[in-house]
């Protein structure tokens, strides 16, 4: 046959039906073969992108299920956290294991902001509360702010190991804890700086009260305390048997900061009052690891902690993989929601009783507290999710995980 003509061969059956067309009749129209290669099926080939031939474990990897609108792929190594803007909620800030930390917008991943010059993994990334700037900070205590306007570094200082970085929430102020025991707050960006120092044990959390007025931090040696940021002295001091018997893992307050929520590797979770600095209750879950384990190896390590912003209810997030509901009028559990892997952190939405939670599985999961069910489940990563943010609406999550990728999640529910 010659060049001009060509064979359609179709199978129908046992029959076979051969067409031949003359190609001099028609101009190949690349909207003709784009038709002509819809009715094909083709094997699902993942990401089009990747250049190259794929291992079968990278293709089976693909094939697996994934629930994210947007991977954001830029980091190298693991990425550690993940904030979101305060301000307007499209701008997320990730900090992973490659040195680096990037600004990015949550709806397409366009890199903002590339933070340079990190000498080890960047573990805290935040914006500050009017979104105006970023601190990055990594483990070895260089931390760095840098202005969004302009993209440019306008701040750095270098403190012991970094353990947590926050904003003030409602002034250009930074503050870090470090492991020799040191909080650290400065104005940015003069730099103006306040220390307040307790004796050597890891400060390895803290919060800012939202009157903007005191911060409560938790110590590797139990203790807790309330300190004043304009005295600069610690106002209450919880210790011994009233503070916990291990370091504490996370802390948060409820909506108007009255009441703290701290959480340990001892497996306690505590209510304290921050204007008595007493302890007014005591969560732990009746029958579990989590209770009185004498063997250390054995305790249940609270992972995170969290209130719900319209009913009297907390969360704890276990390392067994265990999330509690715990009714705050009466300190009773009211439900028990159980993951197959470590839960690494929870959050409640803003206005709404609905909490999420991320664990070592690589699934986010969308829990209804007021009935303890999960409410949808969302997986893409092929490693543990390290930490994850929610808009305020709760109908995104920016995730960040132990596979070198962030991922956009849209949160559905059929209340929406």
């Amino acid at each position: 046959m010659e060049n001009t003509e060509r064979n359609a061969i179709e199978l129908h059956g046992d029959e076979e039906i051969i067409e031949v067309i003359d190609l001099n009749e028609m101009e190949p129209d690349p909207d003709d073969l784009a038709d002509d290669l819809e009715d094909v099926d083709f094997e699902d080939p993942g990401n089009a992108d990747d250049e190259g031939w794929e291992t079968e474990d990278e293709m089976e990897a693909e094939a697996e299920q994934d629930d994210s609108e947007f991977t954001f792929s830029k980091h190298t190594g693991s990425v550690f956290c993940v904030s979101l803007d305060p301000k307007t909620n499209s701008l997320a800030v990730t900090g992973g294991e490659d040195d680096k930390a990037y600004v990015w917008r949550v709806i397409d991943g366009e890199v903002l902001l590339e933070c340079t010059g990190h000498k080890d993994s960047v573990t805290c990334a935040v914006f500050s509360h009017d979104s105006s700037l970023v601190a990055s900070g990594d483990m070895s205590g260089l931390i760095k702010v840098w202005k969004l306007e302009t993209k440019e570094e306008i701040w750095s200082f270098e403190v012991g190991d970094l353990e947590w970085l926050e904003w003030h929430p409602c002034a250009p102020v930074l503050l870090a804890g470090t492991d020799d025991g040191n909080v650290w707050m400065w104005k940015i960006p003069s730099g103006d700086c306040k220390t307040f120092q307790s004796p050597a044990s890891q400060a390895t959390s803290g919060r800012v009260l939202p009157d903007g007025k005191r911060t409560v931090v938790g110590y590797e040696d139990g203790t807790v305390r309330v300190w004043d940021l304009k005295q600069g002295n610690a106002v209450h001091v919880i210790k011994g048997q009233d503070g916990h018997q291990g370091a504490l893992t996370c802390l948060a307050f409820n909506k108007d900061g009255s009441l703290v929520l701290t959480g340990s590797v001892d497996g306690g979770a505590k209510l304290i009052s921050t204007t008595t600095g007493k302890v007014v209750g005591a969560l732990s879950v009746e029958g579990g690891k989590a209770k009185g384990s004498k063997d250390e190896g054995e305790t249940n390590s609270v992972e995170s902690v969290g209130f719900c912003n319209i009913l009297p209810l907390a969360a704890v997030a276990y390392l067994d993989g265990t999330l509690a509901i715990y009714d705050l009028s009466t300190q009773a559990l009211r439900h028990r929601c159980q993951h197959e892997a470590g839960i690494v952190h929870l959050q409640w939405e803003e206005s709404s009783s609905m909490v999420s939670t991320c664990s070592l599985d690589g699934a986010l999961r969308v829990w209804d507290a007021r009935s303890g069910n999960m409410v949808s489940e969302y997986h893409g990563h092929t490693a543990e999710i390290l930490d994850f943010a929610i808009n305020r609406e709760g109908s995104l999550a920016v995730t960040a995980s132990g596979d070198n990728q962030a991922k956009v999640f849209c949160l559905q529910r059929p209340d929406r």
